[in-house]
């Protein structure tokens, strides 16, 4: 895979980043680096080897989920610094086009 200044602009602008020229092609080397480590790894014989689920033999123990105290919107709300009504009101976080 050919990492170009293209797909570079293009995964900038997808995490919404802006590179200078410098940077951009320090970007590019690491993606490369990358890419050639990843093609090593697809190079290994995997075929007799068992796929894991989870890396160790560790077991989580869960806690029962027991429905305690809740709050009420009221409350929920009483501290908030804005809010429209019944809900929070946040910063913008996503750029719809």
């Amino acid at each position: 895979m050919d990492i170009t200044d293209d797909l570079i602009d293009h995964i900038a602008h997808l995490s919404r980043l802006n590179f200078d020229g410098d940077k951009k092609t320090v970007i590019k080397n690491d993606m490369e680096k990358m890419i050639q480590f990843v093609d090593q790894l697809n190079k290994i014989d995997t075929e007799d080897v068992e796929p894991l689920i989870f890396m160790s033999e560790a077991i989580n123990v869960l806690r029962e989920d027991i429905v305690k105290s809740e709050i009420t919107q009221e409350e929920a709300l009483k501290n908030a610094t804005h809010k429209d009504s019944d809900y929070f009101k946040i910063a913008k976080v996503l750029d719809v086009k």
